[in-house]
């Protein structure tokens, strides 16, 4: 049986069409994420995946995936809440294999971040703490503070608007998890969907 072009039409519902989806699934999501900064500061950016045997490092991988693809077309929140629940699952399984494994943590001599092409950035105090930094087969760049006051300097557009507006962030890179509330600042009802308020459609 040929389909109508109203059978062929494809549905719009998506997890996070109304205020109070968007909040089931994202408050899944924010947790997961929490996890995954707190372990990649102790382990390192990047890392931890690296230090686990290819199946777990696989299965983690799946998982990530798993996760992303649900976030993008999920139709109810509870498929992001289930695949948020197990990627939670699947960074302290790494950390647990880690550790069994003897991996040692990054030093605290040593902090860490990741540029938007995936290369780490390391920050050591000097030269000298520059040999706590581990690279693990990761591409990892090391930076001292001295270094880092030179780059600063060519750039001193960053330095003064951080000196005119105390407290301001430079938010390219995303390291901290966002309220979602902020999405959603102008509504009314949880109910609502999002396409309902100008510049959500």
């Amino acid at each position: 049986m040929a389909k109508t072009k109203e059978q062929a039409k494809p549905t719009t519902q998506r997890w996070d069409n109304t205020k109070g989806t968007y909040l089931a699934g994202q408050a899944a999501v924010d947790g997961n994420d929490a996890v995954a900064i707190d372990l990649e500061q102790y382990w390192g950016a990047g890392r931890l995946r690296l230090l686990v045997d290819v199946e777990l490092r696989e299965k983690f991988d799946r998982q990530r995936f798993r996760l992303q693809a649900a976030i993008d077309h999920a139709k109810e929140p509870e498929e992001v809440r289930t695949e948020a629940r197990r990627m939670t699952v699947a960074w302290w399984a790494l950390d647990k294999a880690a550790k069994a494994a003897g991996a040692e943590k990054l030093s605290p001599l040593v902090w860490e971040t990741v540029l938007p092409d995936g290369t780490v950035a390391a920050f050591v105090r000097n030269p000298e703490d520059a040999r706590a930094v581990t690279r693990d087969g990761r591409r990892v760049v090391v930076y001292t503070l001295e270094e880092l006051a030179v780059l600063l300097g060519n750039y001193r557009e960053v330095v003064d608007s951080k000196l005119t507006f105390p407290g301001a962030t430079v938010t390219a890179i995303r390291k901290t998890i966002q309220d979602p509330l902020e999405r959603i600042r102008d509504g009314y009802s949880l109910d609502e969907t999002f396409d309902e308020l100008p510049g959500w459609s």
